[in-house]
């Protein structure tokens, strides 16, 4: 739940107004955590994504093991189409029967084509019908920037995706099967000792001590180079994308420099802790005269490092509030000021159930109020 409501507070702040510049085409970093957009550049502008798409085709077959469709040990078949795939493959052969763990490593480290193909005909039995599946789970996970055409991300007319969208597809494969996101952080898969070569993932992050573990690079003329990344440290968890980069150093090292950037410019500042009050509220016609008011789970904000000491926050409601009142309705905002990043705000709800007045309650209340209306006139 504090996910989510951090969520609707934060994703519309501009923190790359920080100044920190990317030379990536398109871009989008995200932490994960708070729900916060700390860097966004033509993020739902769609282009051409290269092999970053396989990640569709990764999280429909990863679906498919959780739903029981298909086991790790499963073998399936390889057409002449899947054979017959450029570009990084397996070097699979019609003869070959890879396991279903086989092609999840093969699509992930190797970003074998031909493996995409066989998941895509092992599931839909067609290509084309997989690309249409691809597009509803698409349409489902509220990527509204992307078009698939194949599996495999081989460049096509109308085969494209957004930054903004590789980021939501990264974070479900992320929360949706943390069993089996771990393949993502594999460096090496020597694929029955087929393409030795070829046998490196080409994540340029895995290896860097920096916390990275996944998820996807891609690379065609058109597309440039791009990278889909995610790292870890300590209880913050940042994922990455960039697309359209001139070479593969150029892409490594903005990779390198925008996960450093949103590690170490940042910090979290815990602003109302778990089952604190924030104000008071006052209460009409109510067993008690006051409503304590508190965020859902505490409020934890992340901001740029220096800024801590100068957030400020107010409690924001109409009142006085008519009971009953349950605990946990909804009854204010939190205005937050952030220097440097501006206003935001958080619901505030009851942390305590108020009843309504009995009648006596109600008489008092009434003669009050009546008696501070007198008390008014008289004055003008």
């Amino acid at each position: 739940m504090r996910a989510a409501l951090i969520s609707v507070l934060l994703l519309l702040l501009p923190l790359n107004a920080f100044g920190f510049e990317t030379n990536a085409r398109t871009a989008w970093v995200y932490d994960v955590g708070t729900g916060t957009v700390l860097l966004e550049k033509n993020a739902d502008t769609a282009v051409p994504p290269a092999s970053m798409s396989k990640l569709m085709t990764i999280y429909m077959l990863f679906e498919a093991v959780r739903d029981g469709r298909l086991q790790m040990d499963t073998r399936l078949p390889v057409s002449t189409k899947a054979r017959q795939m450029g570009g990084s493959t397996m070097f699979l052969n019609e003869q070959d029967r890879p396991t279903v763990e086989e092609l999840i490593k093969g699509i992930i480290v190797l970003s074998g084509n031909d493996a995409c193909v066989v998941v895509a005909e092992g599931l839909a039995g067609t290509e084309d019908a997989f690309a249409r599946q691809m597009n509803d789970k698409a349409t489902s996970l509220g990527m509204d920037n992307s078009n698939f055409v194949n599996s495999s991300g081989w460049p096509a007319p109308n085969h494209v995706m957004s930054a903004h969208d590789l980021g939501i597809l990264a974070e479900h494969l992320i929360n949706d099967f943390p069993e089996l996101y771990e393949y993502f952080a594999l460096t090496e898969f020597p694929f029955d000792n087929r393409a030795p070569a070829n046998r490196f993932n080409r994540n340029p992050l895995l290896e860097l001590g920096i916390g990275a573990d996944g998820l996807k690079t891609g690379h065609t003329e058109e597309a440039g180079y791009g990278l889909v990344g995610s790292a870890v440290q300590g209880n913050r968890r940042v994922i990455f994308v960039v697309t359209g980069l001139p070479t593969e150093s150029a892409r490594a090292e903005e990779a390198e420099r925008i996960a450093a950037w949103a590690f170490r410019d940042f910090t979290m500042k815990e602003v109302v802790p778990q089952g604190e009050t924030v104000a008071s509220a006052s209460v009409w016609l109510g067993a008690k005269s006051s409503v304590a008011l508190t965020t859902q789970n505490g409020l934890n904000v992340l901001m740029p490092v220096g800024s801590e000491s100068g957030v400020t926050a107010e409690a924001v409601y109409s009142g006085p509030i008519h009971a009953p009142i349950s605990e946990g309705d909804r009854l204010g905002m939190l205005q937050i000021q952030i220097p440097g990043v501006g206003p935001a705000n958080v619901p505030l709800v009851a942390a305590e159930t108020v009843e309504a007045a009995g009648f006596v309650g109600r008489l008092r209340s009434a003669a009050m109020r009546l008696g501070g209306e007198a008390w008014q006139a008289a004055r003008q």
